[in-house]
């Protein structure tokens, strides 16, 4: 059996706790990145592909990781975005009929490193406490201080940009090209099942580089703009905000999602934050302040917005907050068409109760068509 012949592993973080392991698979090693957690009991797929989570070691709460395979229509992007896996059991053998693969197969694709045996909730517990740092997982347990070293040269998250490594690098179609509506989007690192939604409700999306500019998104005449999803700090995206800065000039609908919506903050001058821990799960609760209705969302974030430069600033008003920390999880321009969530109503994975959101977007671009045309 193949857990009898594992190699010992280890993660080591930047504090230089140590958390002991085994190898998944015959891969061997050492991979670094900021250490995260998710708290989804199912998904793992769309979270090990999700754009989002660039250069991040993911740690599962779930105890049972790949015992359903994987599905060739369940990635987020074209790989796997991960840095590396840690988990409490590893399952090489999957059960479920329309599994195209394992997940250990799928690993080994993709060059990921991955460590099991590991005492999750101890290490949940630790990060939950201490916050989010950066880490190593590793083969080389013999090999610590050098280790050390080279963990201690890994940039921290705080300032890092991370969508040009996701982004495309040439702008592609997405959809019908007969829909009805157009929409441009920054790709700052979007998600597959956002055009999905986008598509379903009659729109052709074109999709842009995160360095592209405002002049350039609008040689597609859209009816409307979208800011996506993405990695690392809001902050040093420089052209993205200053092209947010230009769509708000012309009172196009726009429509932000996570990192998209701390770009929107950012473009109004509001400031973001990098959060002790972050919020990273599928059953995060979130009230809609315009409706007083309570959401169960998918998120996944590491920075947020701040909560008092938003109440104080004239012309954004807060739409929703998460009900575990009171952060802000919406908002939206007062008078214009445009508004941004820092949760993922898309899902993939995660449930459904916040695509109403996409409607509303479709809405704003109805009704900004209808006042053109009067």
């Amino acid at each position: 059996m193949k857990y009898q012949t594992r190699k010992q592993a280890l993660i080591l973080l930047a504090d230089g706790t140590i958390f002991h392991g085994k190898a998944v698979g015959g891969k061997e090693g050492s991979a670094f990145g900021e250490v995260c957690f998710n708290t989804g009991m199912t998904g793992y797929q769309e979270i090990f592909t999700d754009p989002s989570y660039f250069g991040q070691l993911m740690v599962t709460t779930n105890a049972h990781i790949g015992n359903y395979g994987v599905a060739d229509d369940e990635v987020e992007s074209d790989s796997i975005k991960i840095a590396g896996l840690i988990c409490r059991n590893f399952s090489y053998h999957h059960s479920r009929y329309s599994a195209d693969d394992s997940l250990e197969s799928f690993f080994d694709k993709n060059n990921l490193l991955a460590i099991s045996d590991v005492d999750t909730r101890a290490l949940v517990s630790y990060i939950r406490d201490n916050g989010a740092m950066n880490a190593v997982i590793t083969t080389e347990v013999d090999n610590i201080e050098a280790l050390k070293k080279q963990l201690a040269e890994v940039p921290d998250m705080n300032g890092l940009e991370l969508a040009s490594k996701v982004s495309t690098q040439e702008p592609y179609f997405y959809g019908n090209e007969n829909a009805t509506y157009k929409i441009s989007a920054l790709d700052i690192g979007i998600k597959k099942n956002i055009l999905r939604n986008l598509a379903e409700r009659d729109c052709y999306i074109k999709v842009f580089p995160y360095d592209t500019t405002y002049e350039e998104m609008a040689t597609f005449n859209p009816d409307g703009y979208f800011l996506s999803n993405g990695p690392g700090d809001p902050e040093p995206l420089t052209q993205a905000i200053a092209t947010a800065k230009d769509i708000l000039q012309t009172g196009a609908p726009l429509f932000g999602i996570c990192l998209g919506h701390q770009v929107l903050a950012l473009a109004n001058g509001i400031s973001t934050y990098k959060m002790h821990n972050g919020h990273r799960g599928i059953n995060h609760p979130i009230k809609n302040l315009l409706t007083g209705k309570g959401e169960i969302t998918s998120q996944n974030h590491g920075f947020a917005i701040n909560r008092e430069e938003t109440e104080a600033h004239p012309e954004v008003e807060i739409t929703h907050v998460h009900l575990n920390d009171n952060t802000v999880a919406g908002i939206r321009l007062k008078g214009k068409p445009v508004f941004s969530v820092q949760y993922h109503p898309e899902a993939g994975p995660g449930p459904n109760d916040a695509k109403y959101l996409f409607d509303q977007f479709l809405e704003n671009i109805k009704n900004t068509k209808l006042e053109k045309a009067h």
